[in-house]
């Protein structure tokens, strides 16, 4: 008898232990920098690749996407960065900036992209759009870091919270 309730004590301790390990953490990290010498807002996107790729099968009923890898297709990379530029959006006073994709790098698991808006010459209010991978998660959350001038903000956004507005 206390065999048994040891074995099932040990079994129900790795189940809930193994519960634990399984979930996930979604986050997204963007950095967003003001460049006034240059006139232009300097973007990095820091996306786990598991997701990104999971997403854009999702996205584009796909059986398999293979960014970040050396399977990559010009084809995928071209629907990754329609879903970014779709995904993922700055309005400058109001007005809404094309994003230009500049390159992309590996970096362990994480994808790492360079984008840039051009033509700023001031800002004053500075709107994003960030709905990265949460077509795919619920769970999923991204955090984007804004210096301006020397202003530092960060604005969380999540399922319920996917526009974010700072004034300068």
């Amino acid at each position: 008898m206390k065999k048994r309730t040891l074995y099932l004590f040990v079994g129900f301790l790795i189940l809930t232990l193994s519960s634990f390990a399984a979930h996930k953490f979604y986050m997204g990290i963007y950095q967003i920098n003001y460049a006034p010498e240059k006139k232009m807002l300097q973007i990095t996107s820091r996306i786990f690749l598991d997701d990104l790729n999971k997403t854009l099968e999702k996205k584009y009923k796909k059986q398999h996407f293979h960014i970040g890898t050396n399977q990559e297709t010009p084809e995928e990379l071209e629907l990754f960065k329609k879903y970014l530029g779709g995904n993922f959006s700055v309005k400058v006073n109001g007005q809404s900036k094309p994003m230009n994709f500049l390159s992309k790098e590996v970096e362990d698991d994480v994808l790492i992209c360079y984008s840039n808006i051009k033509g700023i010459s001031k800002i004053s209010t500075l709107e994003i759009y960030n709905s990265v991978l949460m077509d795919w998660s619920s769970e999923q959350q991204n955090i984007t870091h804004i210096t301006v001038l020397g202003t530092k903000n960060s604005i969380l956004f999540t399922e319920s919270s996917r526009n974010g507005m700072l004034k300068y």
